[in-house]
């Protein structure tokens, strides 16, 4: 917000003054307190779990599994060899899961 550095300033008597007055009209309205919501657009922007999003598109581009990289056998991430913590039975695991 701009403040306006030329303009007479008030003394604490008259800011309290209209703090005063300010409260009393707001104290006579009874919808101050509501807060204005539009249930309609609220519900819009709010997408449910499993929800159809088959009509939006990814706009992140996936690569594969690269040569020096592996997928964890148990959180199923694709992480790069240095991560690899231990290897059982031909399937690897991450040093996060170990």
């Amino acid at each position: 917000m701009a403040t306006d550095y030329d303009a007479p300033r008030k003394t604490e008597e008259e800011l309290s003054e209209d703090s005063i007055e300010e409260l009393k009209s707001r104290r006579n309205d009874k919808n101050s307190g509501k807060v204005d919501e539009d249930e309609a657009e609220a519900a819009e922007t709010f997408e449910l779990p499993g929800a159809d999003l088959s009509h939006e598109e990814l706009t992140v581009r996936v690569l594969p599994r690269q040569a020096d990289e592996f997928t964890c056998a148990s959180c199923y991430l694709v992480k790069h060899r240095s991560q690899i913590a231990t290897e059982k039975d031909g399937l690897f695991y991450c040093v996060d899961c170990v």
